[in-house]
Formats: C-alpha cells, sequence, structure tokens
C-alpha cells in the first residue's frame, strides 16, 4: 500500500482505498453479515494517510516547545503543569494504544478536530494529544483533575462538545460553548443590542437563539400611532442577514433560531416565513423557527375551539409585565375577557394543521412546551425559549438600555456548557460510576468559570452567576443492542428510567460537592427549589421501591455492571446536605442531539436509535460514507435493524419521557416518520410527546425514499 503525502490534508477522493473499504461494508454486511471492512478502512486511512502527514516531534517537551513557539498552544495553560507533569499525562493517554473502532470516527477526527499546521499540510495532533489538551485546560493546573478528566475521555466515558474539545489549548480558537440564548424585548435599543451581540457571539463560534415573544405584532401602535409596528418578521430577516454575515473563523456560516409563543398575534407570518412557495421578502431559508406552546393551546384543540392570539404591546400596559414572562394557561381566560388586550383568534386545530404541513416541507418549527418546563423549572424565573437543538430550558431576564446601547440594567442570558457521557462506557464504570461523573460535572464547570463572553454581557452576566451547564447522554440504543434489548420495549423504556435516576443523583452530588469545595453555591441559590428540598421530593417523598427496576432484565444489567442503585435513604441524604451547603451550578443535565461527537466517538446519538444498521452519510467532499452502528456484529444486528423509521415516533417518545423524569433541563427529541404518514399522524405524536410529559421536540423526520439510510440530523450549531 503506498503511503501518500498530501498537498492539502482534506484532499480525499473516491479513489482512495479507505474510501473503497469502507464502501464494502454496506455490501459485505448485508450479504455476509462482516462488519470488519470499516476496521480495515481505518487501518489503511491511517496508514496511507495520517501517518505520513503527521509531524513528529523527538519528545514531550520538543512538542509543546513547537507548538507554544509557533503560537499554535496557548502557552498559559500548558504552563501551568511542570515538564513532568506534562510527560507523565502523555505518557498516560498513549498507554491506551488508542484505535479509532470506525472510519467516521477517524475522518471525523482528522478533517474537523485535529490542530493542523498554519498551511493545512500537517497534521500536529493525534486524537491522545488533543485529549490531552482538554484535561489540561479544565484540570487548571491541578495535576489529579487532569488525568481524572483525561482517564474518562481516554476510555470513551466523558466526551465534550465540540467547540470545547476543538478549541482547548489552542492559542487560536472560538469559545467553548456550544450556544448561547438571548431574550429580546420590545424597544429598538434591545433589538439593535440582539442583533450586535448575535454578530459577536455568532463570530466566535456557537449558536444563537433569541426569545422574539416580546415584540409588538405588526399593525400595533408606536407612539399611540396606531398601523405602525412591522411585527417580528422583519427582524427574523435582519437576524437571519446577520448570521449569514457572521463567518465562525471561516469554517462555517453562523447559525441562528428565534422562538415565538403560539399566541402571538404574529404566528401564522411567522410559519409562513418557512414555506417552500413563501413570498422572497418573507421568506427565511437558514435560520431555525421554535414555538414555545402552553398548555391552554392543546386543550383549546382538543375541545376545537379557537385560540386567542394576544398582543405583547397591550399586555406590557396591562400587566407591566412582557408576555414570556407571563402564564398564557394561567391567564388566558383573564385575557380572552380584558377589553384592554386587544386580540384576534385562529383555530386551534388549524393552527396544529399548519405546523404539521410546515414539519413536512422543512422539519421546522421546533416545539418547546411552555407549562411541562415550567411546572419542572426549579427556580423562581419563567422558562421563555430554548436553543438551536431545543435541549437547553433555563430562565432568561430581561435587560434594559440606553439610547446608546449601553446598559441600564443587565439581565441575565443563557451560555451552554455541554459534554456527554456514553452509556455504555459509563455503565462498565461500574463501582466508579459516580466519580466519573464527577469527573465530567468538573470539567463542565471549569468550561462555566473560564469563558470569555464579555462581548455579551448580559450572557457573561447570566454565566457568572449560575455557572449553568449540561451534561448529556448518548449511545443508549448502542447499549441496548450489544445487551440484547430491542429499542422498542418494556426493558429499555425500563433500564432508561433507572439508568437517568442513577445519573441524576450523582449529577447533583457532584455539584453539591464542588460548592463544598471552594466553588460555592451560584447565585440565588436560596430562592429555588433545591434550597428547601421541594425539588426532590419526586425521590425523597416516594415509596421506597418506587426507583427500582421493573424488569428482571434491567435487574440483572445493573447486577452485572455492579453499579448501585441510589436508595431513598440516599436522596434524604443528599437533599439535606443540598439544603445546608448548596449547588456549585443553577441547571446541570441537557441531553444534546451528539450529532458529531456521536461520530467522532463512533457510537449511537443520543437516546435516539440509529436510522439503519448501517448509516449511509453524506459527508462533505468526500460523498457518501457508510457508518456501522456502535459494536454491531452477527450476533446483535437483529438489534439494530429497526432503525428510527421502523421504531416511528412512540417508542422514541416512551424513551424520552422516562429520561425527561430526572433531566433538569430538556433532551432533544427527534421524531422520525415513514414517508407515507400524513399531518395527522404527526399531529397525534405531538400529542403524544405532550401528555408524556416531553419537554420539546426539535426536528421532525419524515423518510424519503431516495434518500433512505442517508438523512443528517445534526445540530446546527455543533456540526463542524
Amino acid at each position: 500500500m503506498d503511503k501518500i503525502k498530501n498537498k492539502k490534508l482534506n484532499s480525499l477522493g473516491e479513489n482512495d482505498e479507505y474510501i473503497a473499504l469502507n464502501a464494502q461494508t454496506k455490501l459485505f454486511s448485508h450479504i455476509t453479515g462482516d462488519y470488519s471492512y470499516d476496521t480495515k478502512a481505518v487501518e489503511v486511512y491511517m496508514e496511507q494517510h495520517v501517518l505520513p502527514n503527521t509531524k513528529v516531534f523527538a519528545n514531550v517537551k520538543e512538542r509543546f516547545d513547537f507548538l507554544i513557539k509557533n503560537n499554535y498552544y496557548d502557552e498559559g495553560i500548558v504552563m501551568k503543569y511542570k515538564l513532568s507533569e506534562l510527560e507523565k499525562l502523555t505518557n498516560f493517554a498513549y498507554s491506551y494504544n488508542f484505535k479509532f473502532p470506525s472510519f467516521m470516527g477517524a475522518l471525523k477526527f482528522y478533517s474537523s478536530y485535529c490542530l493542523k499546521s498554519n498551511d493545512d499540510t500537517e497534521y500536529l495532533e493525534r486524537y491522545e494529544d488533543r485529549a490531552i489538551m482538554n484535561s489540561l485546560f479544565v484540570g487548571n493546573g491541578s495535576f489529579k483533575h487532569a488525568k481524572d478528566v483525561l482517564k474518562e475521555i481516554m476510555e470513551g466515558r466523558y466526551q465534550p462538545a465540540t467547540p470545547t474539545f476543538l478549541n482547548a489549548g489552542k492559542k487560536q480558537r472560538g469559545e467553548y460553548i456550544s450556544c448561547y440564548l438571548l431574550r429580546v424585548e420590545d424597544n429598538m435599543e434591545s433589538i439593535a443590542r440582539g442583533v450586535s451581540t448575535s454578530l459577536q457571539l455568532s463570530k466566535r463560534g456557537g449558536g444563537v437563539a433569541l426569545c422574539l415573544t416580546n415584540l409588538r405584532e405588526m399593525g400595533a401602535p408606536i407612539k399611540n400611532i396606531q398601523g405602525q409596528a412591522t411585527g417580528v418578521v422583519p427582524v427574523i430577516k435582519i437576524l437571519e442577514d446577520s448570521f449569514s454575515y457572521a463567518n465562525q473563523l471561516g469554517q462555517r456560516q453562523g447559525a441562528g433560531a428565534v422562538y415565538l409563543s403560539a399566541h402571538h398575534p404574529d404566528i401564522l407570518t411567522y410559519l409562513d416565513t418557512k414555506k417552500e412557495n413563501a413570498d422572497e421578502k418573507i421568506r427565511i431559508k437558514s435560520l431555525s423557527l421554535g414555538i414555545v406552546i402552553p398548555d391552554i393551546t392543546f386543550e383549546l384543540a382538543k375541545n376545537n375551539e379557537d385560540m386567542a392570539l394576544f398582543s405583547p404591546y397591550d399586555i406590557m400596559k396591562v400587566y407591566g409585565k412582557a408576555m414570556s414572562d407571563i402564564s398564557i394557561t394561567k391567564e388566558y381566560y383573564n385575557m380572552v375577557n380584558n377589553p384592554k388586550i386587544k386580540k384576534t383568534f385562529i383555530n386551534a386545530r388549524a393552527f396544529f394543521q399548519k405546523i404539521a404541513e410546515l414539519h413536512f416541507e422543512s422539519g421546522y418549527p421546533y416545539l418547546l412546551f411552555d407549562d411541562t418546563v415550567n411546572n419542572r423549572n426549579a427556580h423562581p424565573n419563567r422558562i421563555v425559549m430554548s436553543n438551536l437543538c431545543s435541549e437547553i430550558a433555563q430562565p432568561n431576564t430581561p435587560s434594559e438600555f440606553s439610547t446608546d446601547l449601553s446598559f441600564i440594567k443587565k439581565g441575565e442570558d443563557v451560555a451552554c456548557n455541554l459534554g456527554s457521557m456514553n452509556i455504555d462506557k459509563l455503565m462498565k464504570a461500574g463501582s466508579d460510576f459516580g466519580q466519573s461523573i464527577y469527573s465530567a460535572i468538573w470539567a463542565l464547570n471549569h468550561i462555566a468559570n473560564n469563558t470569555d463572553i464579555s462581548s455579551a454581557p448580559s450572557i457573561e452576566n447570566g454565566n457568572r452567576k449560575n455557572r449553568a451547564i449540561g451534561l448529556g447522554a448518548m449511545n443508549l440504543h448502542g447499549f441496548l443492542a450489544i445487551n440484547k434489548i430491542k429499542y422498542a420495549s418494556p426493558e429499555a423504556v425500563d433500564f432508561t428510567n433507572i439508568f437517568f435516576y442513577t445519573f441524576a443523583y450523582h449529577a447533583f452530588k457532584a455539584s453539591n460537592n464542588l460548592a463544598k469545595e471552594g466553588f460555592g453555591k451560584f447565585s440565588g441559590f436560596e430562592k429555588t427549589k433545591f434550597a428547601n428540598g421541594e425539588y426532590f421530593e419526586k425521590y425523597t417523598k416516594v415509596n421506597e421501591n418506587e426507583y427500582q427496576p421493573k424488569t428482571s432484565r434491567v435487574k440483572e444489567l445493573f447486577r452485572e455492571h455492579n453499579v448501585t442503585i441510589p436508595s431513598r435513604k440516599d436522596w434524604i441524604d443528599l437533599s439535606n446536605e443540598i439544603q445546608k451547603t448548596g449547588l456549585a451550578n443553577s441547571h446541570l443535565m441537557a441531553i444534546a442531539p451528539t450529532g458529531s461527537i456521536s461520530y467522532l466517538s463512533s457510537c449511537t446519538p443520543s437516546l435516539q436509535p440509529v436510522v439503519s444498521d448501517v448509516e449511509v452519510r453524506k459527508e462533505g467532499k468526500v460523498g457518501r460514507l457508510y457508518v456501522p452502528a456502535y459494536k454491531i456484529n452477527k450476533e446483535n444486528r437483529e438489534y439494530y435493524l429497526d432503525g428510527a423509521y421502523e421504531v416511528g415516533p412512540y417508542p422514541i417518545i416512551d424513551i424520552v419521557s422516562e429520561a425527561q423524569k430526572h433531566i433538569d433541563q430538556a433532551i432533544s427529541l427527534t421524531l422520525f416518520f415513514k414517508d407515507n404518514t400524513t399531518t395527522r399522524e404527526l399531529n397525534k405524536a405531538y400529542i403524544y410527546a405532550f401528555k408524556k410529559k416531553c419537554s420539546s421536540i426539535y426536528y421532525v423526520r419524515v423518510r424519503q425514499d431516495v434518500l433512505e439510510g442517508s438523512e443528517n440530523h445534526e445540530c446546527k450549531s455543533c456540526v463542524l
């Protein structure tokens, strides 16, 4: 086999041997059940492409000296450690003899994450080196913490989110944060500040979502002159153009989303912007749309009644509060009967029909279930929006501005500090299950404490006060399949419930330990339901056996893996300790789609089922690639054959709703439908997800047979 030194590192082509081997994975796996061609593709890719193009250093000192001197690595991070510690960490990482389990994982790392020379002709890192830089960054000079996090990454239990894994330790980099949430108020200063902040954040990497619910509707008065306001659509158009302009360090176009209440008067025009045949003056092509839907909307649709759309301008005048700060469900009939609040009416069922039609066309809008997230909310302020992937559920508070756009009052907006645990690898940690989660929480807490977002003062304010993080999980289908459990089964639902019950316990325990170890309580802890123990009553005021496995197979799995399920007394003791000493972080868990990092980790995405036993994926200039499911072989193949479209939406909703009982934020939920589905079936799935207390719906995917097995399902703010 010829070793090829490329002029440019991304010059892969169809004629490369490893591309051909990868393609044979699909062919031979279906004929003989042999998935080994993908492993051979990795070996040839490393031998022919990676090794000849990787810079070699004589020793650890030479490597760090070169990378610091040439402005590749941040000297401030590296110099917190002694040379002997850098050598020990390097030897420790390389002692694993790491090999990529899949060709897609190897390609993803070297094309999207690995540090390359400025002229794009040499790789300057291997996977171990990127893991080391992540551990040095979050270790913050502590050899012990750096080694603990490095162990989690090398053993595949913890995977930092793309912005962190990509940027950690680099001199020239974007931010470590996956996404941002901004609240916009009904004045020109707030709108202008929202646009300029979006530009700044998008330039630095990460997707930006904005809540537009509080903007006055089209035709509302301006300075008491009726019919002057142009509504939310022109603001959306400005934002779309801004994100298109803001290029994230030359790697991709900016990614943005907007959220609007279902009861905003502009809601139908808002939805029309995503229609394929929409007028170009209003059509939105790249910006993502989300809707905040309260319980009352479903109730009105159930009764086939009209739903009222309320003027945010009038709500502010009557209540002295912005529309997003009011529970529409609680105040609905008061507002309907208040003549001072202008309202129009549309048919509630027709509204949901319009959403379903739009899902067929574009996969949008995202849906956030207002009362579901706020009823679970442990904090005094309301959750008014979500992010680009609909897994963040945190309150935003408003800012006030002078006419020169300087702050009169800084509100609290949201930064998403994310990472994910591999469910299979975490279960294999056994008695170290809790220690693994502690290391991950430590890492995310460090990111929350060490990110420069001064270009967005309201987000910096919220991040500094709350230190909110979002530890998620991936590879659920992978774990189930290798343990010969069908995704659509009672055992899968039972496992999900007990796993995330255990997961949540250790996440809260870790944050409590951080509070005691010197980080202290997050700001405003005393005003939350954590401080009086109310949040934990779902664990402390239940029957002792409430959270025990219901099936013998799940009991057996936890016993085999030596993972202890917390008892009611464990929760009572933890709740009491939290009431005394607090939590370091206002929010702890959120399950993102994990598109890119699940490919990097060669595992199944998030809590979703795979789309196929061998996924066909379109990957940039390379074209079609074939991605075998996690550890698939002849023995477990049948547990992957029912993919997401075959399983359908209901088992996925069942799984997500079980996990959601224990996740303090939200879970990115994608629904999959076959091409012969109807809008009625889509609406039934929304209602089922709502009744099962899911927090949100991310994308709706309707399979097109011509593209079967080749869909991409990655979060726009995470994909590189």
